[in-house]
């Protein structure tokens, strides 16, 4: 099991750019489900998208999020884990990344895509973040950042997925 606090394993000081990113801004060193507060760091940050602007800003915009914070991310938590050791617990860009792209499906603006339909988004990512079916586990298995990445990204798409379902099938 994971412990809540990382410990340096380096003895060198953890550089605070890159433990900024790879917390997602100190989200990951909150008490209790770290990997939840860096999904609600995705959700807060892109509310203001979904209640102000147009579907195409959104979009966009939470498109560049991911590919941008996902590369970062990737380098940051590859950071970490010379300092806290494998995929340390406080490390949750991915869960962020994840997040986001869980989102996608809902850019659509509070005229067309029910608010309710953000908590859902919440539950399947962390659904398939915590439970890791179909293949998400099997990602882990990628060296460094990348396999802490990877997992959340196939969580996050399989939650697209269902979300697009809903979609059809409610509206």
């Amino acid at each position: 099991m994971k412990s809540r606090r990382p410990v340096n394993i380096s003895g060198k000081p953890f550089p605070i750019f890159p433990k900024l990113i790879a917390t997602s801004f100190g989200a990951g060193f909150l008490p209790v489900a770290p990997g939840t507060w860096g999904a609600l760091v995705a959700i807060v940050l892109w509310l203001p998208l979904y209640l102000w602007c147009s579907f195409s800003v959104t979009f966009f915009v939470t498109l560049s999020a991911v590919i941008i914070y996902g590369i970062a991310g990737t380098w940051a938590s590859s950071e970490s884990e010379k300092y806290w050791g494998k995929d340390p617990v406080a490390a949750c860009a991915d869960e962020t990344v994840g997040q986001w792209i869980s989102l996608l499906p809902l850019c659509g603006g509070v005229a067309e895509i029910p608010w309710w339909e953000i908590l859902v988004s919440l539950a399947l990512f962390r659904f398939f973040d915590i439970f890791k079916p179909l293949g998400i586990r099997s990602m882990e298995k990628l060296p460094r950042g990348y396999g802490m990445m990877a997992d959340d990204i196939l969580a996050g798409v399989y939650s697209v997925i269902i979300l697009m379902a809903l979609n059809l099938l409610i509206l």
